[in-house]
């Protein structure tokens, strides 16, 4: 199969099972939260792929490969899998059900259009890190003639990626509407806390010049704070 076929294969798929995630527990289709967050999840995602299709394309295969090498990532990922299953699912149970609105009020529309903008954000500034290091692949791994990088989102934090899927994190549930599912999705982030520090080990083992790069560069995720 070609590449592009490949990619609009696995968006199919991807769009198919984040629809389900969101709108089976909501229980209906009118759920504009949803439909949001969707757009703002997927516009971002396919222009990128389609960019990357023509001018990146070792990084579009480096994208689709999915299968961790690390055993340290391989448990950590088994382990965090259903703590993520059970955060996307809770948004659309708390629609249906009224959970956050009965306990808290209703998420006001302000805030989930703000936060849906922000998930928006949070794909933008991944494909400017996509762009800047074209060695960013989904698993951990040093491929051959890899340098390290040190400019655009890398001048800030060691894991802009990382950065950007906290945010990603934290503003889903606010974007969906539901107060219930935020501290679910808070607990998440040390996942990417842990997975960054073994990350760094593989980077530090077979990079030479990475561990200057951290004496540079003194922040992992947030800049000013970690």
């Amino acid at each position: 199969m070609s590449l592009g076929f490949r990619v609009a294969v696995r968006a199919v798929v991807v769009f198919a099972l984040a629809a389900g995630v969101v709108f089976l527990p909501a229980g209906t289709w009118r759920y504009w939260q949803g439909w949001a967050w969707l757009a703002a999840c997927f516009l971002p995602s396919i222009l990128a792929f389609v960019y990357f299709l023509r001018h990146d394309r070792e990084l579009v295969e480096r994208r689709l490969r999915t299968r961790e090498k690390v055993a340290e990532q391989k448990r950590l990922i088994q382990w965090m899998k259903p703590l993520f299953l059970v955060a996307f699912l809770l948004p659309g149970f708390d629609f249906r059900f009224g959970w956050s609105r009965n306990l808290l009020g209703a998420a006001p529309m302000w805030l989930s259009l703000l936060s849906t903008v922000l998930v928006a954000a949070a794909f933008v500034f991944i494909f400017w890190v996509l762009k800047t290091n074209s060695y960013a692949g989904r698993t951990i791994e040093v491929v051959t003639g890899q340098g390290v990088i040190s400019t655009g989102p890398y001048a800030w934090v060691r894991h802009p990626m990382y950065t950007g899927c906290v945010v990603l994190l934290l503003f889903t549930p606010l974007a969906l509407g539901s107060w219930l599912a935020l501290p679910v999705f808070a607990l998440l982030v040390p996942f990417y806390g842990i997975r960054l520090r073994n990350h760094e080990k593989v980077l530090r083992a077979e990079l030479s010049e990475y561990s200057d790069y951290c004496t540079r560069t003194r922040y992992r995720l947030i800049p000013f704070v970690w």
